[in-house]
Order: C-alpha cells, then structure tokens, then sequence
C-alpha cells in the first residue's frame, strides 16, 4: 500500500466508482414511490393523502429494521479487508436469519396500524386505503428485509452492481404493474384500485428481485470463496447474532429515529386536511430523491472506511472519511441550489392541480439548507458506523430530530398565526420544514464533531482500537 499522499481527486474518484452503482439501485428503489406518488396524483387528494400517511407508516417500520440488518456492512466490509472472505459468508447466513426474525415482527404491526391512523386523524375513506395499502406492503415486507441483507453483503465486497441491476430490473416491472393495478385495464375488465394497487405492485416485485438474487448468489462464481450456499445455511449461532444486535439495535435505532423525525411530519400534517399533506408529499419526495445522491457517497466511503480499518490502515481511513465529507457537501449544495431554482417546472411534473402545486412550492423554498444539512449528517453517520460507533448517534438524532424536528415543528404548525410572533410565517406544514431543517444542522454539526473525536482516538494508534465487540460509542 503506498505512502505517497492521496489527492481529494483520487479518493473522490474511488469513492464515485463505488457509489454510482449504489446510486442508481437507491433511485430505482425511491421511483417506486415517485411512480405511485405520480400515479395517484391523478387520481385527486384522497388517494395521494392515503399514500402520503401510508408510505410514512411502511418506512417507518421498514427502515428502522433495516438498519439492524444493516449492522452487516461494517462487520463483513472489515473481514473483507482482512482477507477472512468465509468469516464473511457466515456473517451473511445470520443476517438472513435475523431477517425472518425481524419480519414476523414488522409484518404484525403492518397489519394492525390502528397506532398510525390515530396518530394522522384521517377521514374514514383516506383511513380505508391506508389499511388496504399496508396490509399489501406487509406482504413485501420479508423479501424487502432479506433483499437488505443481499444489498448489505454485497455493498461490503465492493460488488454493488450486483444490487444495481436487480433493482432496476425491480422498477421496470414495478411501473407497468402499478399503472393496471392502480389505474385499471379497462381492456381485460380490471379496475382500479388506487392505492391498495400500488402496494400489491410492489409486493409481487419485491418477492421477485428477493429470488433472483438468492438465484444469482446460487449461480454466480463469483461467491464461492464466502462459502455462502455450498455447505447449506448455517444454523443461528448465538455470539454472531449478539455481535449483529449490539451494532444492528443502535443503527437500527438511529435510522428509526431520522425517518420518524421526517415521516411523522406526514402523519401530523395529515391534520391539516388532505390539500396540505398532498403538497408535503410531494416536496418530501423530491427531498427523498435528492438524498439519495449524499446516502449514496456515504455508503460507498463507508465501506472503503471500513475495508481500511479491516487491512489496520487508520491514516487511509481516516482521510477517505474526511474527504467524504467534502465531496458530500460540494454534490449537495450544487443539487439543493439547481432544484430550487427549477422547483415550479419540477411542481408542474407532478400534479396539474394548481392549489397542490401552490403548497409544494412553498415548502420547496427550504430545499438548499434542509438537503445540505442531510447530507452532513448521513455521511457522517455512516462513516461512524464503519468504526463501529452507534450508541452516540442515536442520543444525537433524539434530541436534534425529535425534540427540535418534530416537537419544534408540532409547536409551530398548530399555533396560531400571530404577525408578533417569532417567525410569523412558519405555521402549518412549513412549521414543520423549518424545524426539521434546523433539527438536521444540530444534528449535522455534532455528529461532525464526534467523527473528528472518534478519528483522533484511533488513528495515531495505527490500529484497530479493539475487536468489534469492544467497541465504543
């Protein structure tokens, strides 16, 4: 391994080679969303105000069980730096057992969402689709979890083309079945069924993409060296499972904790009435889009983080984290700036009703500070994850997104407009965006600050601080 200082350019261009693969799967995962959110914006208020709270519902629960199954990445990308490629392929194999185990309790709160209608106070019709919506999603559920830890193992090894293709193999079957399932066939005698179609579409491609993948791992060379499917799938095995949990729970926590932070602003603008909620769907969907590029970057400089810190390369790691940060926050402020400049062409993309259009635009105004922000935040977190740090996150995301996010935003929204007071303009949903967008820079500047703390302990020892289970954080 060379000594000879390596420029900005060089890792940026190591860290874009890994991450652009990782960024096409991402979008092709989010133009799910975008195509239902298009799709049903067609239909009138009340289906996109269903998918708006229904979609926060599923996210919910989806991601804060994917980012324990995530704890796979930093543990297999460090046995993949060190060379120990079978210690790896046992990694995978207790991944998809916890992905089972994680799915019997997701799908049970899918399918009883009573706790997130009271929480939206929605009408009855608008209550009804949401039911239909995630009863269907509860179905997609396991093969979206066990596909996580596919995408987990494979990001770690440095093969995400792997995941990219399945992905957009995923979406080009995802939009013409949400088009006959949600808008009809008048030709074969279907009907519409709005939103619920849009969550069966996804259920019947989310168990496809989840058994090609398991084909592709059965078939493709490329895998023999982890063992993964030869020797059968290893039986649950108590240590390696603790070791997934103790890094899996925090992670799992912390990503739970941002996502609420974000799509319980759907549930309580959902109070606003179905006008307000459809402009914040589609202004959280475009945030969601623009994020992908950041999320992207910083799993991609995670994983080589942590494929140095396996090879005992703390120098290396720690300025390919640094520069991480710095590319994330160039792309960032470069997409914020094009999008609020073209936001109401952008507007006009999704929705030809000109009252919707009028509140998207006005959240939209805040997408420079809240993308920029974002993108701080997750790189840094990510990048922590690589050195196993995880507990602290998730007491930073507590306080910045729930407390200052959605209780500042809860606070704002549904006071009552006053000319006297402090910011006069920020009621209703924009109460919200104002709040999540400072939220996200309080989390920003101090999960900078711990990366820089956590850097500065490990790097002049010029080793590992200790095996994965004694680390701290």
């Amino acid at each position: 391994m060379t000594r000879h200082p390596i420029t900005f350019g060089q890792d940026s261009r190591r860290i874009l080679q890994l991450a652009w693969p990782v960024l096409v799967g991402q979008l092709a995962v989010l133009a799910f969303g975008t195509i239902d959110t298009v799709l049903l914006a067609r239909l009138g208020s009340q289906d996109l105000a269903a998918l708006a709270v229904g979609s926060a519902a599923y996210i919910t629960v989806f991601v804060g069980l994917m980012g324990v199954l995530l704890a796979i990445g930093p543990i297999v990308g460090h046995h993949y730096g060190a060379g120990e490629h079978e210690q790896a392929g046992r990694q995978f194999h207790q991944g998809i057992w916890l992905a089972l185990a994680l799915s019997a309790v997701g799908v049970l709160v899918l399918a009883f969402p009573q706790p997130f209608l009271a929480l939206a106070q929605v009408d009855t019709a608008v209550a009804q689709g949401i039911r239909g919506y995630l009863v269907a999603l509860a179905f997609a559920l396991p093969a979206s979890l066990l596909f996580t830890v596919y995408r987990g193992f494979n990001t770690a090894i440095s093969r995400p083309k792997a995941v990219m293709n399945l992905q957009v193999g995923a979406l080009a079957l995802k939009l013409p079945l949400s088009v006959a399932l949600a808008w009809g066939v008048p030709a074969w005698n279907l009907p519409g069924l709005g939103v619920v179609g849009c969550g069966v579409a996804t259920a019947i491609v989310m168990w496809l993409q989840c058994l090609a993948a398991a084909w592709i791992m059965f078939k493709d060379p490329h895998y023999a060296p982890y063992a993964l499917l030869g020797r059968g799938l290893d039986a649950p095995n108590g240590p390696m499972l603790r070791a997934l949990l103790r890094l899996g729970v925090p992670m799992g926590a912390g990503i739970l904790i941002e996502v609420t932070g974000f799509t319980f602003m759907a549930l309580f603008i959902a109070r606003l009435g179905p006008l307000p909620v459809a402009g914040h769907q589609i202004a959280a969907n475009l945030v969601s889009l623009l994020f992908m590029v950041p999320l992207a970057l910083s799993n991609a400089t995670s994983t080589l983080v942590a494929q140095q810190l396996g090879a005992h390369a703390p120098a290396q790691a720690r300025q390919l984290a640094w520069h991480g940060v710095l590319l994330a926050a160039v792309l960032a402020l470069l997409m914020g700036a094009t999008l609020y400049l073209g936001r109401p062409w952008v507007a006009g993309l999704y929705t030809h009703d000109a009252a919707v259009a009028a509140a998207a635009l006005v959240l939209m105004g805040w997408v420079v500070w809240f993308h920029l922000a974002d993108a701080l935040q997750t790189m840094a977190a990510l990048v922590l994850r690589a050195y196993r740090v995880a507990t602290l996150p998730v007491v930073v995301y507590a306080v910045a997104l729930w407390g200052v996010g959605l209780g500042g935003g809860y606070a704002l929204a549904f006071r009552e407009p006053n000319t006297d007071s402090l910011l006069p303009w920020a009621v209703g949903a924009s109460g919200f965006w104002v709040a999540s967008t400072a939220a996200l820079w309080v989390a920003a500047v101090l999960l900078l600050a711990l990366l820089a703390w956590v850097i500065r302990q490990q790097t002049p020892r010029g080793s590992l601080a200790g095996p994965p289970e004694a680390a701290t954080g």
